[in-house]
Parts: structure tokens; C-alpha cells; sequence
């Protein structure tokens, strides 16, 4: 079994199930089909989120690249991701995909993005044809959660966990717009350490891979600096603790504040863990973006 702490010392997470090979060949077959591609991206971890291979395989059609989950993000944080992905050639907005009325904002947008070809058609006399928009985007961002919500109903798959849908499937969300569901996918090395930790706090990663206890210990190094005041908040923890106290440590005082204790007065720092991920990934620390824009970002 690979496990995190592994990989962290290696600087390299590895994770690349066969089923999304074949959506990487799913997704380049059939971008021709449509006219431009949604990539739902995770607001809290911008750049991380991003498949750096979407890019080639999605280079030839107009980007709609929506923050999801913005609930749990900062919105200060969001505001500037946004501009920035303007300033770099994409359209961008923030949403909050459970929500039909959030996700109804999008399609106006990717008209916007596709103004030109839509002039083109009326000219043309093509005044039947929808636009078609593929939907991309890593495990766990959300996808699901958008297409159902435009649709106004449980169309695709939603579940808490990475790697639910597994096939292309085309949802027609209104008389004038369709939308092709892409599997997510990973790339199959992760380069930077930060990045694999990234994606591993917000659940695009399945646990199963990994070592919790160790994963919580870099999710609080991560938070100390991002959001000291938050997480102490939280687990009603001294401020001073936080600069005084080894990671371990801070996670042995989260378990205490829960109560996580074993017999002999021992911290269950794996139930600690558990529920330190959780409430990072539920929003219940705060609203939390651990990136921000910086010049070479893409």
C-alpha cells in the first residue's frame, strides 16, 4: 500500500487507477463534440486543483474555469483567483454548485465565451443548435453536484469520495444547452509536494492510500500559517500552542478537546485525525483557500 508519508519524504505522490487512463482517451476523443469545456476547479486550492493535462488535451475550444465550493473559501482569496484566471485568457466565476440558482449563472457566462461562434450560427441561419459544454475537472471538485443542480435533477453521480463517474454521459440541462460529463482524473505523478498535499486535504485523494495521522500533522503545519486563529478556535486551543507545540502535538490537543482519549489517558490520535480532515473538508474550520495567485501560477 502507498502511504503518504511515504511519498511526502519522496516528494512524490503516485496515484493512477486504470479507469482514468481511459477517461484521459475518453476526454480527448471527444472534445470535438463540443464547443467549449467547463473546468471545475476546487476554490481552496486553485492551482492544485487544476489537471495540468487538460490543458493539451482541452487546448483547442474557449475556458469556462469554475471555483467551486466557494462557500468554504475565503472570499477575498476567490475574488483575486478570479481576476487572475481573466488577466491569463479564461472566463471565471465563483459558485457554490448545490445550489440551482448558483449553478444557472454559468450558462450565460459560457454564452459570453462563446459570442463569436454564436454570431457565426445566427448568420449562418443556424438558429436551432445549442451550445454543448464538456465538463472536466480532477475527483471530488464537484462536478456532479453542478450538472445535477442545472438539470434540476440527480442525473449524474454524487458521492463524498473521488472516482464516482467512470463514463461520459450527456445531460441536456435546457432547450438551448447540453452538457457532456467527464470522468475526473488525476495525472500520474505529482511533482510538487505541495501540490499532492493539497489534493490529499481536500479529499481527491482517496484515504485509503494514505497514513491520516500523518496527513493531519501537514494539514496543521498548513493551517498555522494560513489560518492560525481558525484552527485554534476550533479545538479550543491557546494561541501561544500553536508556536510552541511540535504538529503532533497540536493534533494529541485536538483529540483531548474531542474527548478522544484511551485507556491510561492515551490521545486516539487516528480519530483525531479523522475528524481534523472532515472538518476542514466540511467547512467547519472556517472558509480556508491555502493558494494564492502568483505571477507563474499556471
Amino acid at each position: 500500500m502507498i502511504t503518504i508519508s511515504d511519498n511526502i519524504n519522496s516528494l512524490n505522490i503516485q496515484w493512477f487507477p486504470g479507469h482514468m487512463a481511459k477517461a484521459k482517451r475518453l476526454i480527448k476523443n471527444s472534445v470535438k463534440l463540443v464547443d467549449a469545456v467547463v473546468e471545475v476547479i476546487d476554490a481552496r486550492i486553485p492551482i492544485s486543483s487544476r489537471n495540468p493535462e487538460l490543458d493539451e488535451l482541452t487546448a483547442s475550444k474557449p475556458r469556462i474555469i469554475v471555483l467551486n465550493k466557494s462557500d468554504m473559501a475565503d472570499e477575498n482569496a476567490t475574488s483575486r483567483w478570479i481576476e487572475f484566471f481573466k488577466k491569463n485568457g479564461s472566463y471565471a466565476l465563483s459558485m457554490d454548485s448545490r445550489y440551482q440558482k448558483n449553478a444557472k449563472r454559468l450558462i450565460p457566462v459560457a454564452r459570453q465565451a462563446l459570442s463569436e461562434q454564436l454570431e457565426r450560427w445566427a448568420n449562418k441561419g443556424y438558429t436551432g443548435r445549442g451550445i454543448r459544454l464538456m465538463v472536466v475537472g480532477i475527483p471530488n471538485v464537484g462536478k456532479s453536484s453542478l450538472i445535477n443542480s442545472l438539470a434540476g435533477s440527480k442525473r449524474a453521480k454524487v458521492e463524498d469520495r473521488p472516482g464516482v463517474t467512470r463514463g461520459g454521459q450527456w445531460v441536456m440541462i435546457s432547450s438551448d444547452a447540453e452538457l457532456l460529463d467527464m470522468p475526473g482524473i488525476l495525472w500520474p505523478k505529482f511533482e510538487s509536494r505541495k501540490t499532492g498535499l493539497a489534493l490529499a486535504f481536500t479529499g481527491a485523494i482517496k484515504d485509503d492510500i494514505m497514513d491520516i495521522e500523518s496527513l493531519s500533522c501537514e494539514l496543521i503545519n498548513c493551517l498555522k500559517r494560513v489560518s492560525p486563529n481558525s484552527f485554534a478556535a476550533r479545538y479550543r486551543l491557546e494561541p501561544k500552542s500553536l508556536e510552541s507545540l511540535s504538529d503532533y502535538e497540536l493534533l494529541e490537543a485536538v483529540g483531548k478537546s474531542r474527548g478522544f482519549l484511551a485507556s491510561g489517558g492515551a490521545v486516539n490520535t487516528e480519530r483525531a485525525a479523522a475528524v481534523l480532515l472532515d472538518e476542514f473538508r466540511s467547512g467547519r474550520l472556517g472558509r480556508i483557500t491555502l493558494e494564492e495567485p502568483y505571477d507563474d501560477a499556471l
